[in-house]
């Protein structure tokens, strides 16, 4: 066996190397995308359910708010123009990540981040200063554009620079500082919402500011990683940079396949169009499906518009923040128990138990808004209803905290080979940002005609998507990323496309 080359028990080679320092820190700063993204995932409810920011830009909701005019207390805030506040960051992400991708694959993964900064920079700038409805979407346009440099370039950076032993653990630090930075976004809307004068949503809005220039500062400071260096020409820059993050000498065979890789990569002139060939229908498959799947669990909807959720229940002002600031807790530490057993328990265990976990969840919080509301919303909640509401949302939030939440980002992260990865990852970020952006502009309206009822809608989602696991996901814990192949060749459904694929290249 080639020097410094092991075999693990599940047959997988596994190279030397461990978790160094170096590595450690390169990972947790990059991982400070994760923060962009979350914050404007948790500060868009909080805002929207400021009495001061309606007033000045939806009058219209304010005072269908305070009036109450509606028959049905499910449809208060239900307006387009307000769901467009929040879309529209997603739909410029999911624009961006296109050029990420190229950006990603010919400039380097850290260049990648340092655009997500500067661009988000802007937007806060221009959203804390907001003087009206265009300048607020403007400023939400460019920060979304940011949010897709970032979703693209950092899961791929992660994936690339951990040993593959510890890639579930260090990937997941990426949706740890997502969880991390709905919480303290949420934290900060419970505070400024009671500035006096009214202009503590402007505080909430500039203050993304802070995590952008943190990955804007930090990525000039970053190596890009050993897979990039290579695929770019610069071959013993990136066997120095091996050899520094696996904190060993002894990286000639993991150098050797990043150096296959990259010729094999390097061949591939129109990656877009060969990621669509029979022997990738997999990582294709996967590509889109994983994030369509993340998104319909319905995470994305409670988180954006969480206050407002609990506001339209019969939670005070107050209380509405206050609860989705809990919530927000108990993702940040549920995804600390991910970060524990990914790479211990695998990924299939993990998303099958969130799964059921997420289903039985949801059917109990659609049960128990039926039960006091029925369909016309015409009911305040006691204290101790109250609690078992957000005690259920919490159990919810914690299953796919420590599931579908982290490994909706590092499952496509890891499954690439080389030469489709950065067209790969785009088409996960892409999806992903489609339809959390169509999440966010019909979720208010959905909830105003299905009402309790679109619990059970995102709960049979749930369903479909833990049977697909079951099914057609294999596991992939502790396999080196760029023998991520052997995977999808032992798989009973997968293997039939790389064996059909392979006989037909012989047969030329």
């Amino acid at each position: 066996m080639a020097g410094g080359e092991i075999m693990s028990q599940n047959g997988n080679k596994e190279y030397p190397g461990k978790m160094t320092f170096f590595v450690f820190l390169a990972c947790l700063l990059a991982s400070s995308g994760g923060l962009i993204f979350g914050y404007d995932i948790g500060v868009s409810g909080g805002v929207t359910s400021m009495d001061s920011f309606l007033e000045k830009f939806f009058p219209s909701v304010y005072k269908e708010e305070k009036e109450n005019t509606s028959t049905n207390q499910y449809c208060k805030f239900d307006s387009q123009l307000l769901t467009a506040f929040t879309s529209s960051l997603y739909l410029a992400a999911l624009i961006a990540s296109f050029f990420a991708s190229t950006m990603t694959r010919v400039f380097g993964r850290k260049w990648s981040m340092f655009m997500s900064g500067i661009v988000v920079l802007m937007g806060a700038t221009i959203n804390g200063a907001a003087g009206n409805v265009f300048m607020l979407i403007l400023g939400r346009i460019l920060v979304g554009a940011g949010v897709g440099f970032a979703n693209q370039s950092v899961p791929v950076y992660l994936s690339e620079m951990a040993p593959a032993r510890l890639r579930g653990m260090l990937n997941i630090g990426f949706q740890l500082m997502i969880t991390i930075g709905v919480f303290i976004a949420n934290f900060i809307n419970y505070g400024t919402a009671n500035i006096s004068g009214g202009w503590g949503w402007r505080i909430s809005l500039a203050l993304v500011g802070i995590p952008a220039t943190v990955i804007t500062l930090g990525s000039l400071f970053l190596p890009d990683t050993p897979n990039s260096l290579v695929e770019r020409g610069h071959k013993e820059k990136a066997k120095a940079i091996l050899s520094k993050i696996r904190g060993t000498n002894e990286i000639q065979d993991e150098y050797d396949d990043l150096v296959k890789a990259s010729e094999e990569s390097i061949a591939i002139k129109h990656p877009w169009s060969n990621i669509i060939k029979r022997k990738y229908r997999p990582q294709l498959t996967m590509a889109l499906l994983i994030p369509f799947f993340q998104q319909v669990t319905g995470i994305n909807a409670l988180m954006l518009y969480g206050p407002v959720l609990f506001k339209t229940i019969g939670f005070g002002g107050n209380a509405s923040l206050m609860s989705a600031l809990i919530i927000g807790l108990v993702k940040v530490l549920s995804t600390f128990v991910s970060i524990a057993i990914v790479d211990k328990l695998g990924r299939r265990m993990l998303l099958l138990q969130g799964g059921t976990q997420m289903i039985i969840c949801q059917i109990i919080v659609g049960t128990l808004i039926w039960i006091k509301f029925g369909t016309h919303g015409e009911a305040t909640l006691s204290k101790t209803y109250a609690r078992c509401v957000v005690s259920f949302i919490c159990l919810y939030m914690a299953g796919f905290a420590w599931s579908w939440g982290p490994l909706g980002w590092l499952i496509p992260s890891e499954i690439f080979p080389l030469e489709i990865r950065s067209a790969g990852q785009s088409i996960n970020v892409s999806l992903n940002m489609l339809v959390t952006s169509i999440n966010a502009q019909v979720f208010l309206a959905m909830f105003c005609r299905m009402k309790f009822g679109l619990f059970y809608f995102f709960s049979g989602w749930v369903i479909i998507m833990t049977i697909f696991v079951a099914l057609f996901l294999p596991e992939t814990k502790n396999v080196p990323i760029e023998e991520m192949i052997l995977v999808w060749k032992k798989h009973w459904f997968w293997g039939k496309f790389i064996e059909d694929e392979n006989a037909r290249v012989s047969n030329i």
